[in-house]
C-alpha cells in the first residue's frame, strides 16, 4: 500500500508538471498571437497614416500649385485689373462746350474751310477772325459762309463779351480739370507713339509728347469716357485716321495737350481738342469734335463739326 501511494504522487506530480508546460506553451501562443495583432494593427495604422500623410501632401502639392499657377497668372499679367479699367468721369467743358471753335488771341483760314458750329473769340477782338469774309456789320455775333453757325467776338456787343469771358475762363478749368486727373490707368504708353494700337476707355498719362503716324483706335461704348494728358506736343501724321468702334463718341474724347497740336494734311480726329498753346489744322484736315485753345486755331480747308451730345 505504501508503494501504492508513491507512485499516486509521484503520478500527481507528473500530470501538474505537464499542466503547467501546456499552460505555458498556450501563454505563450497567446502571447506571440497579441504581438502579431498588435503588429497588424500597428502596420495598418502605420499604413492608413502614411496613406494619409500622402493625401495629405497630395493636397498640398495641389493646393501649393494652385497657388503657384495663380501665381504664375498674376505674374504673367501684372496689369490684370488694368485690362478693363474704370472709365473716367467726363470732363466739364460748362460754356465752353457751346462752340465747336473757342480761342484767346485769334482764329485764321484759308482755303475752302467749312466750320459747323460757333466760333468764339476772346479776349482778341474781331480783327482777329481772319479770312472768315464777314457777310454783315456784327451785333452781338457776325456770319459767314464758311460757317453753319455764328461768330463771336470780344468787342461785339452785350452780353457777347461778357458770355465769352466765362466761355474762356470755362475752358481753362476744363484744361485744368482734364490735366489734374490723378491715377492713370496707363501711362507713356507706346513711349508717346500711339499708331495702331486701339486705346480702352481710361485715363492715358505721357510726360513727352504724342504722334499718330497713320491711325489710331477708340473702342468703347457709347458712354465710355478717354482722358489723354499729353506733357508736350501732339502730332497727327498726314492722312493719319482716328476710328471710333463698338459705340464710342467723340464728345467722350478729351486731349490734354501742354503744348502744340498739329492735324496733319487730310487728317481725320476725333474728340475734344484741350490746347495751352496753338491748334493748327493742315490742309484738308477734320475733326469730329471741338477746338479749344488757349492761344489760336489756324485752319487750312478745313472741316469741322461738333459731336453729338
Amino acid at each position: 500500500m505504501k508503494r501504492i501511494a508513491i507512485y499516486f504522487v509521484i503520478l500527481l506530480a507528473s500530470l501538474t508538471l505537464v499542466a503547467t508546460a501546456c499552460g505555458d506553451d498556450k501563454s505563450t501562443s497567446d502571447s506571440a498571437d497579441a504581438s502579431t495583432d498588435a503588429k497588424s494593427n500597428a502596420d495598418t495604422n502605420n499604413n492608413a497614416d502614411a496613406d494619409s500623410n500622402t493625401d495629405a501632401d497630395s493636397n498640398a502639392d495641389a493646393d501649393a500649385n494652385a497657388d503657384s499657377d495663380a501665381d504664375a497668372d498674376i505674374s504673367n499679367n501684372p496689369d490684370a485689373d488694368d485690362n478693363h479699367p474704370t472709365s473716367p468721369q467726363p470732363v466739364n467743358l460748362g460754356t465752353a462746350g457751346d462752340y465747336v471753335i473757342l480761342a484767346k488771341s485769334g482764329v485764321s483760314t484759308t482755303g475752302a474751310t467749312a466750320i459747323v458750329g460757333d466760333i468764339g473769340l476772346s479776349p482778341a477782338d474781331a480783327t482777329y477772325l481772319t479770312g472768315f469774309d464777314l457777310l454783315n456789320p456784327p451785333t452781338t455775333f457776325s456770319e459767314s459762309a464758311l460757317v453753319t453757325g455764328k461768330l463771336w467776338a470780344a468787342d461785339y456787343d452785350a452780353p457777347t463779351p461778357s458770355n465769352l469771358t466765362t466761355a474762356v475762363q470755362d475752358m481753362e478749368t476744363a484744361y485744368t480739370d482734364a490735366a489734374g486727373r490723378t491715377l492713370p490707368d496707363f501711362t507713356e504708353l507706346g513711349a508717346g507713339n500711339i499708331d495702331g494700337l486701339t486705346l480702352v476707355p481710361g485715363l492715358y498719362k505721357w510726360g513727352t509728347g504724342v504722334s499718330i503716324p497713320t491711325g489710331v483706335i477708340f473702342d468703347g461704348g457709347a458712354n465710355d469716357v478717354w482722358i489723354l494728358q499729353i506733357g508736350q506736343d501732339f502730332t497727327v501724321g498726314n492722312g493719319a485716321i482716328v476710328t471710333l468702334t463698338g459705340g464710342a463718341q467723340a464728345k467722350n474724347i478729351f486731349w490734354q495737350v501742354a503744348g502744340q497740336t498739329t492735324i496733319g494734311t487730310t487728317a481725320a480726329v476725333h474728340g475734344i481738342l484741350l490746347c495751352q498753346t496753338l491748334i493748327e489744322f493742315n490742309t484738308g484736315a477734320t475733326l469730329s469734335g471741338r477746338a479749344l485753345a488757349q492761344t489760336a486755331v489756324t485752319l487750312d480747308a478745313t472741316a469741322i463739326t461738333a459731336p453729338n451730345n
